[in-house]
């Protein structure tokens, strides 16, 4: 037998005869040894001993798939050089692919000395933390599998929650509710498909950490925006077990959404991790080399340079901590097959230097990348030092805040927001179209898991987070909500009614408006908070679904709407619709209630609540979306059509009727949509 040589690459683990390959990159580090764990706790070193290209790498022996293993990295402890090796600490392999077990929260996974934190701390981290785990990486059967690959223009994004989803589904299996593999049961993939949504973005499911701080207040943190391990499934979503079944399980869910017609997208969070500033835990990156993985200030390198809000930043400048998260986004593609990803402040990601800049080397990077040219690419564009909306190359959508603020605007009656609210309507040409962008570089939404619920956004004028134990002093004040006459929960059926139009009002100007569609999970329930737009450190039945309390017109409704999307080409643009005169495929006529131009005065009409838009594609049956955020009826012309009459489609006024061909009288807040046959 040909004894295996080690290699540098790839970083992690790679299996071969008779154990496995290690390699860890570390620039500063004098020594990196594997530490393998028995079930009994016994622990068994072996020291990497060669070295190329600041690469640690050696044959471990008996490293099989099932094995729990961490690193110890030495090296010196000079805090105020931003040096912080302790070999006293047992770390997690960056490249793990699985994860097992808890960190303690104690001394013991401190790289420092709680009480003195220039000093090192001695106490040994073995037994008080999670550990990674070998994985066989040919144990899944994916069969024929394969992506749904379905077009930019003809997606509809679905957030949601692996655990939130089916914790409280009764049709799921009790033991495998909360999980990958309750995702993966047909009752909860009907829910998806019956809807009609295209793909499902999942927050966070990369490992993550749950905070000291929240579960001293007897809290949990929900969302995952904690992350410890690129490359590990958060082991507390498996019903299977940690000790590696939680890959194959992953991978499970994958197949099973995949075979139902449905996208993968992962919410990312490369930004930052869960060792926080220089006080934090020292649990991975931090002990392996933290000058190269994270942002330092550059005159005081013990502290951190930090523009996600969490301590910390990943130094995207250097490239160790660059391959690190390449290497990660290509094994989430190849070896689990996921669709997509949503990077979270991805804005963060683009920094080099101090500025946000769309020549970075890790938008450089994911442009020239084959793997990566084939996915999705979402970015959250802003992070705690910049707002970058319509800053990102071609190629990459944007979740538009810029939509999310104007349409809440509109509906809830602010002043003068015509001219602003077509523009999002229209894909948002005054964003993306000076640089050639398309109307699908915008995802456009009105709610998202870091805000109010729809049920909420039209049942308070506050946020309501006191559960979360920060006197409500957490989350967004400034939330362009309304209660609709009485704050919360409430009996009186006109108001009741009223917050019904605006949740049908949003959920169809996000489904009709030209762009990429992204519903929250459970607005289409009736999903409620209770005022909590914060609740990422609720995993109860705060944030879960109440399946048993699903508002199901309201369901219908928007079925019907994501039916209609995907039916109609005329409502769904690849392009900026021009104008009629065109030979353009895709054309918008914009006109007052009266049925005549806009001037040039009317757009800044600060009282004028209403307008419509004729729709059309060629070849297929044309639409008139009219709109009227005002708190009156408005008559409307109607167009003559040169064809079949108008005929009512779908509106959030139940007393609509169209008795006339020539005008129709909409009433207040509420949109309607007319159909004119293709002939």
């Amino acid at each position: 037998m040909t004894q295996y040589t080690s290699r540098r690459y790839p970083l992690g683990v790679t299996l071969v005869d008779g154990g496995a390959n290690v390699a860890v990159y570390s620039e500063h580090a004098d020594a990196v040894t594997v530490c393998v764990f028995a079930d009994d706790g016994t622990e068994t070193r072996t020291e990497l001993t060669k070295r190329t290209a600041h690469v640690f790498h050696g044959i471990v022996p008996d490293l099989t798939p099932g094995t729990r293993y961490g690193l110890r990295v030495s090296g010196p402890w000079d805090p105020a050089s931003g040096l912080r090796f302790n070999d006293a600490k047992v770390l997690l392999d960056p490249h793990a692919r699985a994860v097992t077990g808890a960190f303690d929260t104690g001394q013991a996974v401190f790289g420092h000395d709680l009480n003195q934190p220039d000093q090192l701390d001695p106490t040994d981290g073995a037994g008080h933390v999670a550990l990674s785990v070998v994985v066989d990486p040919h144990s899944f059967d994916w069969g024929d599998d394969r992506p749904p690959a379905t077009p930019l223009a003809e997606t509809i994004v679905y957030e949601t929650h692996v655990k939130g989803f089916t914790k409280q589904l009764d049709a799921v299996p009790e033991d495998v509710r909360g999980t990958y593999a309750g995702l993966a049961h047909p009752a909860a993939i009907e829910k998806l498909t019956s809807l009609g949504v295209t793909a499902v973005e999942l927050m966070p499911v990369h490992q993550f950490l749950q905070d000291a701080h929240l579960e001293e207040k007897g809290l949990r943190n929900y969302w995952g925006y904690n992350t410890i391990g690129f490359f590990a499934p958060h082991n507390e979503y498996s019903a299977s077990g940690d000790a590696g079944q939680q890959v194959d399980e992953f991978k499970g869910m994958v197949k099973a959404l995949h075979a139902a017609g449905l996208e993968v997208i992962l919410d990312v969070v490369y930004n930052h991790t869960a060792e926080g500033n220089d006080l934090g835990p020292t649990l991975s990156l931090k002990g392996i080399d933290n000058p190269s993985y994270y942002r330092l200030v550059e005159d005081d390198p013990e502290h951190y340079f930090d523009t996600t809000g969490t301590g910390n930043s990943v130094n995207v400048s250097h490239p160790a901590a660059l391959q690190l998260i390449m290497d990660s986004l290509r094994y989430w593609v190849t070896e689990m097959h996921v669709d997509g990803f949503r990077f979270d402040l991805a804005t963060t990601l683009t920094r080099q230097g101090g500025d946000a800049s769309v020549h970075s080397a890790f938008l450089a990077l994911v442009q020239q990348d084959p793997t990566l040219a084939q996915v999705k690419l979402i970015a959250e564009p802003w992070d705690t030092a910049g707002y970058q909306v319509g800053g990102f190359p071609a190629g990459w959508s944007e979740w538009n805040g810029k939509f999310r603020d104007d349409v809440r605007d509109f509906w809830r009656g602010t002043d003068g927001m015509l001219a602003t609210l077509s523009q999002r309507v229209l894909g948002s040409p005054d964003v993306y179209e000076e640089s050639r962008r398309s109307p699908l570089s915008s995802v456009n939404f009105v709610t998202a898991h870091d805000g109010f619920t729809l049920a909420d956004l039209t049942s308070y004028d506050q946020k309501h987070n006191e559960a979360n134990g920060e006197d409500n002093a957490d989350g967004e004040s400034d939330n362009r909500s309304s209660n609709n006459g009485v704050e919360g929960p409430t009996d009186d059926q006109a108001i009741l009614a009223r917050r019904t139009r605006q949740r049908k009002n949003f959920l169809a100007t996000v489904l009709l408006s030209a762009g990429v569609p992204m519903i929250l999970g459970g607005d289409e329930l009736g999903r409620t908070q209770q005022g909590n737009n914060n609740a990422y450190c609720q995993d109860d039945e705060i944030s879960w679904f109440d399946w048993a309390a699903e508002d199901t017109e309201l369901r219908e409704f928007t079925t019907r709407l994501i039916r209609l999307r995907r039916e109609e080409p005329a409502l769904r643009p690849d392009w900026y619709r021009q104008g009629p005169e065109t030979d353009a495929p895709d054309t918008v006529h914009i006109v007052r209630a009266d049925g005549e131009l806009f001037a040039d005065e009317d757009w800044d009409v600060a009282d004028a609540k209403s307008i419509a838009f004729q729709l059309r594609h060629t070849g297929a049956d044309r639409f008139l979306l009219l709109l009227n955020a005002s708190e009156n009826g408005v008559e409307f012309v109607l167009p003559e059509t040169n064809g079949a009459a108008w005929e009512l489609e779908l509106s959030s006024d139940p007393e609509l009727s169209l008795e006339h061909p020539e005008t129709l009288i909409v009433g207040h807040t509420a949109f309607a949509l007319l159909r004119s046959k293709a002939e």
